[in-house]
């Protein structure tokens, strides 16, 4: 594997960044937020999944 090549594309990477419209920006600001709110429904999802209570007693009659 050659180390250099992959010090190469970074360079690449960082000087892209540097060239970012204010469009950009905002497309990533609106993807940042997407993640964000999908992230925390998620957390929510799984708080509310969480019942301690559930299945804990059997009742069973003969």
């Amino acid at each position: 594997m050659d180390i250099t090549s992959l010090s190469g594309g970074s360079n690449i990477m960082v000087s892209g960044t540097e060239s970012m419209t204010p469009i950009d920006f905002s497309i990533l600001k609106k993807s940042l937020d997407t993640v964000e709110t999908t992230g925390a429904m998620i957390t929510q999802m799984m708080e509310q999944s969480v019942n301690p209570n559930i299945g804990s007693n059997i009742d069973i009659r003969l």
